[in-house]
């Protein structure tokens, strides 16, 4: 089976070692993203900015493998307080209220940078055209 990178340019892919997106047949499985652009995090601290601005890219580099938010089967979401779930969970229905793919959300101690509240990642399947 093919296997395709896709990567945002971020140095740290090549010092860590990873890709921003791999497509392997018509599974797509999207890294943590956050609310990071050119190294700055996006609305400090704002739950639901960040929830989706992460949504965005997200569709983004889906759009570059192929699929689309539609095809998303799964989402998994790190938060660092989670008494704003109900913020994340807004900006995030607001993406997905029709195609209700399974979900989880999780509290963590931190994320990589204290300005960061949410880390989300992202599962698709995307089969080939008949």
């Amino acid at each position: 089976m093919t296997r395709q990178l896709f990567s945002s340019g971020a140095p740290w892919e090549d010092s860590i070692g990873y890709s921003r997106a791999v497509k392997v047949g018509p599974i797509i499985e999207v890294a943590g993203t956050t609310a990071v652009e050119n190294g700055q995090v996006v609305a400090p601290h704002d739950a639901y900015a960040q929830t989706k601005y992460i949504l965005q890219k997200i569709e983004r580099v889906l759009q570059e493998a192929g699929a689309s938010l539609e095809q998303v089967t799964r989402t998994r979401m790190f938060v660092t307080d989670i008494s704003q779930w109900q913020e994340i969970g807004r900006a995030h229905g607001e993406f997905f209220k029709a195609i209700k793919p399974v979900t989880t959300m999780v509290e963590v101690t931190a994320l990589i940078d204290p300005a960061l509240v949410v880390e989300i990642e992202a599962t698709a399947y995307c089969p080939a055209p008949v």
